[in-house]
């Protein structure tokens, strides 16, 4: 009995996300758009020696998105981002990230995520799903988003901002490197925080 109630339950859900009212001031909204890398920000956050977080960004990065405002479901993205520009603060640590133990940016200079579907979960939140590519191994990633609303900015380009978060397990990327701690536990740990703040603008409207 459970399982069919779960079931229910579930399909209720994706009726409701289906059913949600279309806002005609995201509907203007939709178009192509061009991530702006000096007002994005796509960052991590990893526990280190079982006792502290540390957090570092990617100070390079670039993507695209077709937003649908319509229908979210037909929304995509499109973002690489260059490895060698990991910035936690601290030189030596940057470089061990850099080299063999973890991503090797020499081998693999980009991580790469390429949508595959896109849904409205709430009034301001997304969810999108797709393929995050590390090194030589590529995995499905969802991202969870909120739109953070639109604007023109003072150069009269038209914007839009989202920011959200995703989980992973760096071992299903194959970034396995540790150490052990004399106390017990791990030097870092496997789960890692994934975020992203966003500023894209949109592409003029090509002449007839």
């Amino acid at each position: 009995m459970a399982l069919f109630t779960r079931k229910r339950t579930e399909t209720a859900a994706r009726t409701a996300t289906a059913t949600l009212p279309a806002d005609p001031a995201l509907a203007a909204l939709t178009g192509d758009y061009t991530i702006d890398p000096a007002h994005s920000s796509i960052g991590f956050t990893v526990r280190h020696a079982m006792v502290t977080n540390v957090r570092g960004a990617f100070g390079e990065h670039q993507g695209t998105l077709h937003l649908d405002g319509t229908d979210p479901a037909r929304s995509t993205a499109a973002l690489d981002i260059t490895i060698a520009s990991v910035d936690t603060g601290i030189a030596d640590r940057d470089a061990h990230l850099r080299g063999a133990d973890f991503f090797d940016a020499e081998v693999f200079p980009l991580m790469a995520f390429r949508s595959t579907a896109a849904e409205q979960v709430a009034d301001d939140r997304y969810r999108i799903t797709g393929d995050l590519t590390i090194k030589d191994v590529t995995r499905p990633l969802s991202i969870d988003l909120e739109f953070n609303g639109s604007a023109t900015d003072v150069y009269g380009a038209e914007r839009v901002g989202f920011e959200g978060s995703a989980e992973i397990l760096r071992s299903a990327w194959g970034l396995t490197w540790n150490a052990a701690l004399e106390a017990g536990g791990v030097m870092v740990s496997d789960k890692v925080k994934l975020t992203f703040d966003i500023s894209a603008v949109k592409a003029a409207p090509q002449a007839a």
